[in-house]
């Protein structure tokens, strides 16, 4: 079997409403051994997280619960994939440390071989590394965690937060109700603190009141022309050191300021202010 033709007989498995039936059937006809030779290895793993089914039956149920996405159904397959190679009982019971990212570099190697088109294998390979960043939420992130989850996951994060609900598939309801409120949560954070950094974005990086005291001016129209002239350099070309925005400022003023040599302290409201 050509590799062109493993690839296409797995797409097939995956593509179907649902895949459930194909994925036994790969794997109980022995063809998975030919198609994907990883994924019969799974049978003996037994998962200390979902004790009642072995890694292979847990990983058909994930990619049975997601929606037929190619990219979404093949980081489900492979999302337990390292597990063989990390299996240990050095640390109390079978652990599977760091799983993700052998699990990540194993699909690389195994979706390039089989002729996946490179944005395929990259996307595919990142959700399975990302697959297990959810883990600890529930225990409380920081908002620099949220924005670091997301800035990671960047153009996956849906893609990553359907693995994530996808990958949860305990008989408990309660269990299951309360995993998909942190992932409701989590997503509404991710909303919320991106609102938040576009409209910091959309300030200067000096405020009213330091323009005022860096040019030695009391309020008026003039500061707002300078905000809004801070704001379109910060726009442009993002983030200055503080010293450049000044000298920005500076030669704005020089030209903007008023035509009587732009004095700084002379505005009657900043009587008493030193001029710098």
């Amino acid at each position: 079997m050509t590799p062109e033709e493993r690839r296409d007989r797995l797409d097939t498995v995956l593509l179907a409403d649902d895949p459930t039936d194909g994925l036994w059937q790969l794997c109980d006809s022995g063809d998975a051994d030919v198609v994907v030779p990883e994924l019969t290895a799974l049978r003996l793993e037994q998962d200390p997280i979902h004790r009642h089914k072995d890694v292979l039956a847990h990983t058909i149920a994930v990619t049975s619960k997601t929606r037929a996405d190619l990219i979404l159904r093949l980081a489900a397959l492979f999302h337990d994939i390292g597990k063989p190679r990390t299996r240990s009982f050095e640390h109390g019971g079978v652990t599977f440390r760091h799983h993700e990212a052998v699990g990540a570099k194993m699909t690389r190697k195994r979706l390039r071989e089989m002729g996946y088109d490179e944005h395929i294998v990259k996307d595919v390979a990142e959700l399975v590394r990302l697959s297990g960043r959810f883990k600890g939420y529930g225990d409380g992130w920081s908002d620099a965690a949220v924005r670091r989850y997301a800035r990671d996951a960047g153009h996956l994060l849906g893609l990553l937060n359907e693995l994530v609900r996808s990958d949860c598939t305990t008989r408990n309801r309660a269990k299951e109700a309360r995993l998909n409120e942190l992932i409701d949560e989590l997503e509404e954070r991710i909303l919320a603190l991106a609102q938040e950094d576009l409209r910091a974005a959309e300030r200067p990086q000096m405020n009213g009141q330091a323009v005022m005291e860096h040019l030695g001016i009391g309020g008026g129209p003039l500061v707002g022309q300078a905000l809004q002239h801070l704001l379109e350099i910060k726009r442009a070309e993002g983030d200055l050191p503080p010293e450049e925005v000044e000298r920005r400022l500076d030669r704005w003023w020089a030209d903007h300021g008023p035509s009587d040599g732009g004095a700084r302290g002379n505005d009657p409201s900043d009587s008493g202010r030193p001029s710098r």
